[in-house]
């Protein structure tokens, strides 16, 4: 397996109501609609493979699961950042896939068809308790932190959670989830759904 460490900043919407009966009960509980249908998003503020640059580049992990997170027979889909080259790319599906250990690894006893891979442009944002990002066609969600009354700044957290992205999670609610891709379709502009986000920092075991 390839040596390799990334670092950045990681959110997701998923259609559960907030808030996801799988943090509190990691990954037991019942989705809110029976099955989860979710984008979760990784922008690498610093990160290599070997000798390969990942500095800059996001990916987006797009999923379906069928019923209870646990069970697994998830779906899954990527997609990698248009800037990144041929050797960049692979690295990165490497990694996220689980194929190459650390965190990610996680995936590899949930995930029970891998949707396909897929090269777009992703502008990814970050201001404040905010987190967007948009994929022309593919993806478009935004989330909001809840904030804590003590420091309206600083958003409620989670602690000691399941979580291949961080133990700590801040908790925040979907603006906006649109998700086309891999013959998943999700629209919500409730405001009701979940979101979390949290800096991550993975590497190889």
């Amino acid at each position: 397996m390839p040596s390799w460490q990334i670092a950045g900043d990681y959110f997701e919407t998923c259609s559960c109501d907030y808030l996801c009966p799988c943090i509190p009960t990691n990954l037991a509980g019942k989705p809110t609609k029976e099955w989860c249908n979710f984008a979760m998003v990784f922008h690498i503020e610093k990160g290599r493979s070997e000798a390969i640059n990942l500095d800059g580049l996001t990916f987006a992990v797009l999923g379906h699961a069928p019923d209870i997170m646990g069970k697994g027979n998830w779906s899954v889909g990527l997609i990698i950042d248009e800037q990144a080259s041929a050797e960049q790319k692979q690295a990165i599906t490497t990694i996220a896939s689980g194929q190459a250990g650390g965190p990610p690894a996680i995936l590899t006893g949930v995930v029970g068809k891998l949707l396909g891979v897929e090269s777009r442009p992703i502008q990814f944002k970050k201001d404040g308790l905010r987190r967007s990002v948009s994929i022309p066609k593919i993806l478009e969600q935004s989330c909001e932190g809840v904030a804590s009354v003590s420091d309206p700044t600083q958003p409620l957290y989670i602690d000691n959670t399941l979580h291949p992205a961080n133990q700590r999670l801040a908790l925040a609610k979907a603006t906006a989830s649109h998700l086309h891709a891999f013959g998943l379709d999700w629209d919500d502009t409730s405001g009701n759904n979940n979101g979390h986000f949290a800096p991550f920092n993975w590497r190889s075991n």
